[in-house]
């Protein structure tokens, strides 16, 4: 059974059956949303790019992303960059995958993010998700909407605008899996920040390690 989670709300990592999980999959999904113009409805193609950040004892060691496919000891691996998002099947657009036998002891959190690299905010995005899966069996473990509805919803501006902080935000710091005793934890996150690449989001991930 799939767990929609909620911001801040973690969840222990183990399979179904109750045994240890020994490889996930974080999948991310979207779509561009068509936009209203004065010659009727379009749609621009949003390249959007999910990153792992490994960190040690709050340090940041080492980074899986779109130019630094699979991690430095082999443990975490990038399927591969999507540049336009999908079609609405639901599938992942871009996943990461953790062997989280092969983790060295010393890497204790691993955050992971989505930043927009065309730069557009999430205003032109639907659909848009993250998901975990126990990568053995493809089952689904846990699911966070990135739409901004189970990230507390609308928050006005200083001037009361009505755009929300993650309408005018490029990018986001979805989720994190972390050691929690002998096993594994994630818990959603869901910080709406804003940068093209994971360099620019550090300083808004560390409150949250």
């Amino acid at each position: 059974m799939t767990v929609n989670m909620t911001k801040g709300q973690a969840i222990s990592l183990h399979k179904n059956d109750g045994g240890a999980l020994t490889a996930v999959r974080m999948g991310l999904g979207w779509q561009a949303a068509p936009r209203r113009g004065l010659f009727g409805t379009r749609t621009r193609e949003v390249d959007l790019d999910a990153s792992a950040i490994l960190f040690a004892d709050k340090q940041p060691v080492d980074v899986v992303f779109f130019r630094h496919l699979v991690s430095d000891d082999g443990s975490v691996r990038h399927t591969g960059d999507n540049l336009v998002g999908g079609a609405g099947q639901g599938g992942d657009d871009e996943a990461i995958v953790v062997d989280l036998q092969r983790l060295p002891v010393h890497i204790d959190q691993i955050v992971f993010t989505v930043n927009s690299f065309t730069g557009q905010t999430f205003s032109e995005v639907q659909n848009a998700f993250c998901r975990l899966v126990d990568e053995t069996n493809g089952q689904e473990l846990a699911r966070y909407s990135l739409d901004g509805g189970e990230s507390g919803g609308p928050v006005k501006t200083d001037k009361g605008s009505s755009a929300t902080t993650w309408q005018r935000s490029t990018a986001q710091i979805m989720a994190k899996v972390h050691r929690a005793g002998s096993g594994w934890q994630m818990t959603a996150i869901g910080q709406p920040a804003n940068g093209r690449t994971f360099q620019d989001l550090i300083p808004a991930v560390l409150p949250h390690l």
